[in-house]
């Protein structure tokens, strides 16, 4: 969490919307979370909406951790997520599991995501997500981090939003 800890700038807050489906429910949840996020004046909060960003199957010649991009996509997105502090992903269950497009995202990268606190909201299911979530972090999204603490403690949307 090198990026944003000097000085007094704000933590950079990614939050994915990992749903690309039309008529998606994640895009309303992801602006939620973002609204949310954006109350509490330790981040600086930044929305990567996986059905904008478009990211093909992963494509590059290298394995990700080597960090030898060839394409334009991928160096963009090796960019936004190494300039992050932590994430939200916003997820859904599809098939007790993660959608495709995450999996593909987290797949692109290694290095970039790593020791970077993560956060999960996950829905759709019986479990309303849960599933989901636990696969994420199987996937990569969590796996590769290692906890870290951010500066004033921990911080809970659902603590801000029940004040």
């Amino acid at each position: 969490m090198e990026n944003s800890q000097q000085g007094n700038e704000r933590l950079r807050l990614q939050v994915v919307i990992a749903s690309t489906r039309p008529g998606r429910v994640g895009k309303p949840i992801g602006a939620w979370v973002a609204a949310e996020a954006r109350q509490h004046e330790q981040f600086a909060v930044e929305v990567a909406d996986l059905a904008a960003i478009k990211l093909p199957f992963f494509d590059e010649l290298n394995h990700p951790r080597l960090q030898k991009y060839q394409h334009p996509h991928t160096k963009d997105w090796s960019a936004r997520i190494a300039a992050s502090d932590a994430f939200v992903f916003v997820q859904p269950e599809y098939n007790y599991s993660i959608s495709a497009p995450l999996k593909n995202a987290l797949d692109y990268l290694v290095v970039e995501w790593n020791q970077k606190p993560t956060a999960f909201v996950s829905y759709g299911g019986v479990s309303a997500g849960l599933r989901a979530a636990g696969a994420a972090h199987l996937a990569g999204a969590g796996g590769a981090q290692h906890d870290a603490d951010c500066p004033g403690g921990q911080y809970s949307l659902r603590d801000q939003h029940d004040a």
